[in-house]
C-alpha cells in the first residue's frame, strides 16, 4: 500500500502536512480523499483540479485538504473518522467503494456534511453526486465507430458496477450506429488505478487487432501504449494529450469545480441539504478535450452535433429500439431509458461479446 499523505489544499501549501490544527471561527474545511494520486493525470487529477478551482473561487474563507491513495473499505472509513474528528465541515468522498465507509462515519459525526461522488445511499448529511459520463461516451463511440480501420474497438474497464457498463454500452450502440461492422473487446482489470495492469490491457487488444483504446480507468498508461504502438485513444475524466499527443482524439473531461464551489459555499450560508447531482453535457459537468487535428472534418462536425442534440435534451443515448445482450426487448423504438434503469445498469446490449464479472 502506498503511504497517504495529507496535503494542504492551497498553492501556497501545496505539499505540506495537514496540521489540523483549529481555523478561526468563519473558515470553513473541506476535505476530499481520493482512491489513487492526483498525479495520475486522470479521474484523481481532475477531482483535485475542482478542488483548486473551488478554493479559488472561495478563497480564505475556505481552507481544504486531502487524502491521496486511499483503499476502498476500511481504510476509508478510518481516514474518514479521522477527518470528521480534525473539526471538517465538509468531507468529499469521490470513489463508488467509498459508499459503505462515507454511510458508517456520517451516523457518528451528524453535524459534518458528507458528499460522495458516484453513488446512490444517502442520509441526512449525505449527498450523492456523479457526472453523466455515459453521454460523453456516446460522441466517443461515435468518433470511434469512424476512425477504426480494423473495425475493433477495446475497452478497458475497471470494476462491473453501473457507471462502467453504462458507458460501455452507450459507447458500442454509437460505434454501432455509424459502422455496422464494429466489435468491441473489453478486458475487465479489476483496478481504477494500476499502470502495469492498464497498460498490459492495452497491449493485449492491439494484439487482438484493435486500432482504437477506450478506458475506464484513472491513469494515462493506456494513452502511452497507443501511443507507442500507432493506435487512437480516448483520455478518460481529463485531458491526456501530453500521453498522447498523436494517440488522442479527444478525451471526456469531468468538470467538478463549480459543483465543489457551490456546495462548499451552501455549508458556509447554510443552504446545504442531502440531494442527488447528477448532471451531463447540458449542466458542464463532461466536456471534452480539443479534437485531434488529424480527425477529419466530417467526423469531428458529426461529433460536435451529437453534443449539441445531447446539450439541447432533443437526444437521449439510451433511446430504443435496443435490445438486451439476450436478444430480448430493452426499450421499444422511441422508447428512452428512464433515469433510474440507466443508474442500475448491469447488463450488455445486444451484439457485446462476453460477459460481466461478478
Amino acid at each position: 500500500m502506498k503511504r497517504r499523505t495529507f496535503l494542504a489544499g492551497t498553492a501556497a501549501t501545496a505539499g505540506l502536512a495537514a496540521s489540523g490544527a483549529a481555523f478561526a471561527a468563519d473558515v470553513t474545511k473541506a476535505a476530499y480523499i481520493y482512491v489513487g494520486p492526483v498525479g495520475d493525470m486522470g479521474y484523481n487529477y481532475q477531482h483535485d483540479l475542482g478542488r483548486k478551482e473551488m478554493e479559488k473561487a472561495l478563497g480564505a474563507k475556505v481552507k481544504a485538504s486531502i487524502v491521496e491513495n486511499v483503499p476502498e473499505g476500511a481504510d476509508a472509513e478510518r481516514v474518514l473518522t479521522q477527518l470528521a474528528l480534525s473539526g471538517n465541515n465538509i468531507i468529499f468522498a469521490t470513489s463508488f467503494g467509498y459508499m459503505d465507509a462515507v454511510l458508517n462515519v456520517a451516523k457518528k459525526f451528524p453535524k459534518v456534511k458528507f458528499e460522495h461522488a458516484t453513488g446512490y445511499k444517502r442520509a441526512d448529511n449525505v449527498a450523492t453526486y456523479s457526472a453523466r459520463f455515459y453521454e460523453g461516451r456516446a460522441v466517443i463511440g461515435t468518433i470511434a465507430g469512424r476512425m477504426t480501420k480494423t473495425n475493433k474497438i477495446g475497452y478497458i474497464a475497471s470494476f462491473p458496477i453501473p457507471e462502467v457498463i453504462q458507458g460501455i454500452n452507450a459507447a458500442y450502440i454509437h460505434a454501432k450506429k455509424v459502422n455496422p461492422k464494429v466489435e468491441f473487446k473489453i478486458v475487465w482489470v479489476s483496478t481504477w488505478a494500476d499502470p502495469a495492469k492498464e497498460a498490459d490491457a492495452a497491449n493485449a487488444l492491439i494484439e487482438q487487432g484493435v486500432d482504437v483504446i477506450m478506458q475506464h480507468t484513472d491513469t494515462t498508461a493506456a494513452m502511452t501504449v497507443a501511443e507507442k504502438k500507432g493506435v487512437f485513444a480516448f483520455g478518460q475524466s481529463s485531458n491526456m494529450a501530453a500521453a498522447g499527443p498523436k494517440a488522442q482524439l479527444t478525451a471526456i473531461v469531468d468538470e467538478w469545480g463549480p459543483y465543489y464551489t457551490d456546495r462548499v459555499k451552501a455549508v458556509m450560508d447554510g443552504t446545504w441539504k442531502s440531494m442527488d447531482t447528477w448532471g451531463g453535457i447540458a449542466a458542464g459537468m463532461v466536456t471534452f478535450a480539443p479534437f485531434n487535428k488529424d480527425m477529419p472534418e466530417a467526423v469531428a462536425k458529426e461529433a460536435n452535433d451529437l453534443i449539441a442534440t445531447i446539450k439541447s435534451g432533443a437526444y437521449k443515448p439510451f433511446t430504443g429500439p435496443l435490445n438486451k445482450q439476450d436478444g430480448s426487448v430493452w426499450l421499444k423504438d422511441g422508447e428512452v431509458a428512464d433515469d433510474g434503469v440507466i443508474a442500475g445498469l448491469n447488463f450488455y446490449v445486444q451484439g457485446i461479446v462476453g460477459d460481466i464479472p461478478k
